[in-house]
């Protein structure tokens, strides 16, 4: 588990997820482009969505609980970057299978 604290708040996503989106954010932010990210609330926090405004001018910081970096699905940041350049944003989608893991049980 990992978190992404922007101005204070304090956003919970596996370690997988939080790489995934740290290269996303990075190359939107990279930009100065300011957008949306969205996700779905866990049911332990009571369900629903939530949804930040990210700009470049605000701190942000991933922080990693785990040891190792995760490898990166090339398909994911794909499709997370098509989201982020939408008008919605960032929204937070599972992970589709990579190449690699097709056909494997």
């Amino acid at each position: 588990m990992g978190k992404l604290i922007y101005d204070g708040i304090n956003i919970e996503f596996d370690d997988r997820t939080l790489v995934h989106l740290q290269v996303v954010i990075g190359l939107k932010l990279r930009r100065a482009e300011s957008f949306f990210l969205s996700w779905n609330d866990s049911p332990a926090l009571g369900g629903g969505r939530s949804s930040v405004w990210l700009q470049a001018s605000m701190p942000l910081y991933f922080k990693y609980y785990g040891g190792t970096i995760p490898s990166l699905n090339r398909a994911w940041i794909d499709t997370l970057t098509v989201s982020a350049n939408s008008g919605q944003g960032l929204l937070l989608t599972t992970e589709p299978n990579s190449p690699d893991q097709r056909g494997k049980s």
